[in-house]
């Protein structure tokens, strides 16, 4: 999956100050988004919370400053859901995942042979992973879950529409495996009281 770095993107645009350019490309040097799968103590657990509360910190900033620069600029209060997708779409130019087009021979291979010339977009899973950080940075800079834009179920159904359709156009399945139930023993008959058919005696 490749590392999404969306504040590399305010780099090159046009209407943001030197100064700006400076203080988001110090920022950027240390954008990570990857988790660290392996057994660790303590300490090592500590350094991850820290990475992702800097990331958290950094895609809180470079939202914040994504609305300045919008014209007209917005505020957070008027921010809403079309304005998180809006974000999510111009940060696409700067993707690295090969997204294959129906035309493209390629289209649902997830190694292709040679190279085309379908566009490359934000991978799915980066930009679930953004979604999620700024929808918490949005609550602890105190805003209210009910009116959060990044819980929006406009927000939900389009990422669900990018990974659907990234996964058909690379080849990949994200479906969930089913868990397979252990087969359950068949139930015991009810008891049922003998009847004996010999003649009483007596």
């Amino acid at each position: 999956l490749d590392i999404m770095d969306p504040i590399h993107g305010f780099m090159s645009t046009s209407n943001i100050s030197h100064n700006t350019n400076l203080m988001i490309a110090a920022a950027a040097a240390t954008t990570t988004t990857t988790s660290s799968s392996s057994s660790s103590s303590g300490g090592s657990a500590t350094n991850q919370l820290s990475r992702y509360e800097n990331q958290k910190r950094r895609d809180w900033n470079t939202f914040g400053q994504y609305l300045r620069n919008h014209r007209p600029p917005l505020s957070l209060s008027r921010c809403s859901g079309a304005h998180v997708l809006e974000f999510l779409r111009y940060l696409d130019q700067f993707g690295k995942t090969k997204v294959h087009m129906q035309i493209c021979p390629f289209f649902g291979h997830p190694n292709p042979p040679a190279p085309c010339t379908c566009p490359l977009r934000q991978a799915w899973g980066s930009l679930d992973a953004l979604i999620g950080r700024l929808r918490a940075a949005f609550e602890e800079n105190g805003g209210s879950p009910e009116t959060n834009p990044f819980g929006a179920r406009a927000v939900r159904l389009y990422l669900r529409e990018v990974r659907d359709s990234q996964a058909k156009a690379r080849g990949i399945s994200y479906e969930k495996k089913k868990r397979k139930r252990p087969p359950q023993a068949p139930l015991p008959p009810p008891h049922q009281p003998v009847i004996s058919n010999s003649p009483n005696l007596q």
